[in-house]
């Protein structure tokens, strides 16, 4: 089976990293919340929105060390890949940020992929746990997303959000997983063609017993 993975908010967890970014820079007063959402409609009701956009470029850039992969992110790589199935990182991410320093985002994701195990360092060099680094693609814009999971003829795609399989050209007959770690997109499943996960370890539980 050929599984594609999104990147943001599906293998890369954020919990508390743009405030601890926002921290940093002297953004936002210590006892806001700790959520994505709170530092920016903080920022935007403040007047500061470009700071906020800004932000978004430092964290995806620069402090990707402060992120994390979702847990048991690691144990689906090594179950599936061990299942004999492919893996496919496949997502959507400008190349540089909006505004603020030229930090090269793929690069910084590839980085952070790399870092943490998720990729063998070069093609040859693969461990059977760890995804082959030539199987990670950073497209430009989601339509470009979306025909690179045709072109990679995958079975399933993993998102965290339910209008990228609604998007035109998805490709039919791949089995759409939604991964909904805070368990808030009951009602967007109960509505699309696609399941709904909370955790890489049911994920993993769902396709290792897939037929391959």
């Amino acid at each position: 089976m050929r599984i594609g993975i999104d990147f943001d908010n599906t293998i890369a967890c954020y919990d508390g990293v743009f405030h601890a970014a926002a921290l940093e820079r002297g953004l936002i007063p210590e006892h806001l919340g700790r959520d994505k959402n709170s530092v920016r409609d903080h920022l935007n009701g403040v007047g500061r929105a470009e700071d906020f956009t800004e932000l978004q470029g430092h964290v995806y850039g620069a402090r990707m060390d402060l992120a994390a992969p979702y847990r048991g992110f690691a144990d689906f790589v090594s179950a599936t890949r061990k299942a004999g199935h492919e893996l496919f990182v496949v997502s959507h991410k400008t190349r540089y940020p909006i505004r603020g320093p030229k930090y090269d985002l793929h690069a910084a994701a590839r980085s952070f992929l790399a870092a943490r195990g998720l990729v063998g360092a070069s093609s040859g060099q693969i461990d059977p746990g760890q995804i082959d680094p030539d199987n990670v693609f950073f497209e430009l814009s989601r339509e470009e997303k979306v025909a690179r999971v045709a072109r990679l003829r995958c079975d399933a795609f993993i998102d965290d959000l339910p209008e990228v399989f609604a998007l035109p050209g998805f490709p039919a007959g791949v089995r759409c997983i939604l991964f909904d770690p805070e368990k808030q997109l009951a009602a967007a499943a109960s509505e699309g063609q696609y399941q709904r996960c909370s955790s890489w370890a049911e994920i993993a539980a769902e396709l290792c017993h897939a037929h391959v």
